[in-house]
């Protein structure tokens, strides 16, 4: 009998590692206590929309290997959508001014020299104090590294390493913030390209990976709540499914792909991040005007970023422990009022939607960032998979991918590089 390779988690890390495994012949097992899959990355019918939306806005960048090489294999990649070359638009609610911020392709970063491509009102040699956190040491954060005041900061590194950490950056591990600035601009405008899954985060992420396992006899076991591990010596034994147990051969391996509260709990002695950040959307029933931009970033008010869907216009606000507490009509009324005047809409307010995510990411500081454990584990038959794991990056999709391939990768003993980027096609655009 043919070992089995149970996945514990059908998120985007859990389906990446099941996905490997099974395009290599291995037979597969996924579990997942939800009615869905998906985890943090799903679409859903929201009634007070009538419309399908996404629990919370994601980007991806060109530049992001494991996520597009994720969505090459399993046949989405046309789905994404994006500007034809590297551009990112900026509006500050508070003074009205809009601005492109335009890299070139390259890695010697000649836009620096042209005003009209960079921050209003910023020097070129500016931006090169930034080169100072790719040489961070672990414990230090962003503030000790560089200077979290002036009008480059406020403008460009503020929103980039907030919306990639979700953790304001005065507190914000340095070397985290380096991992973002090393794969994006240090990397050249062309790693930067912004790309968005205009369809659903379900239909480009979840639908065909589903698809794709189940086109290799791999079928995913929904409600299946994992409560206990049984472990003998260095192996885990048997998993408790409520009433129902599976019993491990002895040449079984297990992926636990849940959230690290979970694993704490699955694992003794687990040691994982244990302070979160939430994370808040906005939605709107409001088609965008046309021609607007699909992203924009937003500067002087509650908005962070505008997404502008083809039915809709959703907010990212990132960090947003403060907000949680606040009434949701409020705070859709306020937000509102800031999207109309993004876009020149009316000022009445549509039909909407907040979606809370308590727990969104671990807080991307240098404590917690030292609590996140390697893939293996002290058990030779146990891996871990999750955003929450050492990836070396913060909790991203594209950490996701990297954790699941590296768990991938350990079972069958092939080396645990990224993949390189594969060509993205003309339709996705």
């Amino acid at each position: 009998m043919s070992p089995t390779a149970h996945v514990v988690g059908a998120g985007i890390a859990g389906l990446s590692a099941a996905i490997r495994l099974a395009e290599a012949g291995h037979k597969v097992a996924l579990y997942e206590a939800a009615p869905a899959a998906g985890g943090r990355c799903r679409s859903y019918y929201d009634q007070a929309l009538d419309l399908v939306i996404d629990n919370g806005n994601h980007l991806l960048l060109s530049g992001n290997t494991a996520a597009l090489d994720y969505l090459g294999r399993i046949g989405s990649l046309a789905s994404l959508h994006g500007p034809d070359t590297t551009v990112f638009d900026f509006a500050d609610l508070a003074s009205g001014e809009r601005w492109r911020l335009r890299p070139n392709a390259g890695r010697i970063p000649w836009w620096l020299l042209a005003s009209t491509r960079r921050v209003p009102r910023t020097a070129p040699w500016q931006y090169l104090s930034a080169l100072r956190l790719l040489r961070a040491p672990p414990t230090a954060t962003v503030p000790e590294i560089i200077s979290c005041a002036g009008a480059l900061y406020e403008r460009l590194w503020r929103p980039i390493l907030l919306a990639g950490l979700n953790t304001e950056p005065r507190e914000a591990s340095a070397t985290l913030a380096a991992a973002i600035l090393r794969e994006t601009l240090a990397a050249g405008g062309g790693a930067c390209r912004p790309l968005v899954a205009l369809q659903g985060l379900s239909k480009t992420y979840v639908e065909p990976a589903l698809e794709f396992l189940s086109a290799r006899n791999v079928a995913i076991r929904f409600g299946m709540r994992l409560y206990r591990i049984a472990f003998e010596k260095d192996r885990a034994v048997e998993l408790e499914f409520g009433s129902e147990r599976e019993k491990l051969a002895s040449d079984d391996v297990l992926i636990i792909a849940v959230p690290p509260w979970v694993a704490k709990d699955l694992l003794p002695g687990l040691e994982a991040p244990d302070a979160f950040r939430a994370i808040m959307n906005a939605h709107f029933r409001m088609k965008p005007p046309r021609g607007h931009p699909v992203i924009t970033a937003t500067l002087g008010g509650l908005t962070e970023w505008l997404f502008a869907y083809p039915e809709h216009l959703s907010v990212t606000i990132s960090s947003a422990d403060a907000l949680l507490g606040r009434p949701r009509e409020k705070l859709a009324a306020e937000i509102w009022g800031e999207v109309a005047a993004l876009t020149d809409l009316s000022a009445k307010l549509p039909p909407w939607q907040i979606v809370k995510e308590r727990r969104a990411t671990f807080a991307a500081t240098p404590a917690q960032d030292a609590k996140r454990p390697p893939v293996g584990t002290r058990w030779r038959n146990v891996m871990l998979a999750g955003d929450w794991t050492q990836t070396g990056l913060p909790a991203t999709i594209e950490g996701a991918v990297r954790s699941g391939y590296g768990a991938a990768s350990l079972i069958l003993g092939t080396p645990c590089d990224m993949p390189q980027l594969r060509k993205i096609p003309s339709g996705a655009k």
